[in-house]
């Protein structure tokens, strides 16, 4: 089987759904993006889905939708995207293999692009955009 570009939780996937509940009637999921900012040099971007883009990859859990945009897949290749609530947050969590820092306050990371040929040489292979 091919190595998709995410995965998410069980918790995740019903936040992802929760917030299409709310999002209105033209919501359908969420988009993960990065982009630079914060003192460790990149963050990770949400956004509400209504028009999905057909260039972005798509991975589906129990009904909820999440689409990657082309420009992050390098830097979220093998993340697993999670949800928890703790005392003081509840929020989206990402177990990034390519994450290698991140700031004091926990807002912003340091990502390298996957190592492609690192993946290759286990038998995995990227899964294409599902459009």
């Amino acid at each position: 089987m091919g190595f998709a570009v995410m995965s998410m939780t069980t918790a995740a996937a019903e936040r992802v759904k929760a917030i299409v509940e709310s999002g209105g009637p033209d919501a359908k999921g969420i988009r993960v993006g990065i982009k630079k900012g914060g003192c460790a040099g990149m963050e990770y971007t949400i956004n509400l889905v209504t028009e999905p883009n057909g260039k972005d990859d798509l991975i589906e859990r129990d009904g909820a939708r999440v689409w990657i945009e082309p420009s992050a897949v390098l830097y979220l290749l093998g993340t697993e995207l999670g949800f928890e609530t703790t005392t003081l947050r509840s929020g989206f969590t990402f177990t990034n293999p390519n994450q290698t820092s991140a700031c004091g306050c926990g807002e912003s990371v340091e990502l390298k692009p996957a190592d492609l040929a690192a993946l290759a040489a286990r038998g995995d292979a990227v899964v294409p955009a599902q459009h």
